[in-house]
């Protein structure tokens, strides 16, 4: 992924959950930029997350990642 976000669109670093994760949020794992594809609710309130490159990550509720979120301004 060579660009996050197109320049002109306002981003912002968020800490989400499992609750408030979302489709195109952006996580950096392993100094890599991952964004979320689709998500799938699990038991408990986990949930699974579907990245672009067709990789997978598990999180639970008590999970706590920083995100890059495009803002949609109305």
């Amino acid at each position: 992924m060579s660009e996050l976000a197109p320049r002109s669109v306002p981003v912002a670093s968020i800490e989400v959950t499992s609750t408030t994760v979302q489709r195109g949020d952006i996580i950096q794992l392993g100094g890599q930029a991952c964004r979320v594809r689709d998500l799938f609710q699990l038991p408990q309130g986990a949930k699974q997350l579907v990245f672009e490159s067709g990789e997978l990550l598990t999180i639970h509720t008590r999970t706590r990642l920083v995100v890059v979120r495009t803002l949609r301004r109305w």
